[in-house]
């Protein structure tokens, strides 16, 4: 959460990023879903959209420390959320 590019972004899309990061601590694959769609659903409802280098740096956050495997499944879960995102919208 050092990260320079985090510094410089809008404080309430840092707030929401502090809170997904806190929240998704120890938690692995298919646990991560419901946070990451709770952090979309938290910033729509505030008028916030994340760009899709702002998603990118989120999620390097989420798979810092973390092995391949556990990456792929954080790859994974994006691509669930991207598709379950696409067919709400």
């Amino acid at each position: 959460m050092k990260n320079p590019a985090i510094r410089n972004l809008d404080p309430l899309k840092q707030e929401l990023i502090r809170t997904a990061f806190d929240r998704t601590q120890g938690k692995t694959g298919r646990n991560l879903a419901p946070v990451m769609m709770s952090l979309i659903t938290q910033a729509n409802q505030k008028g916030i959209r994340f760009s899709e280098d702002e998603m990118t740096l989120i999620l390097q956050f989420l798979k810092e420390g973390k092995s391949k495997e556990e990456q792929a499944r954080i790859d994974q879960m994006v691509a669930f959320v991207n598709a379950a995102w696409k067919k709400r919208n």
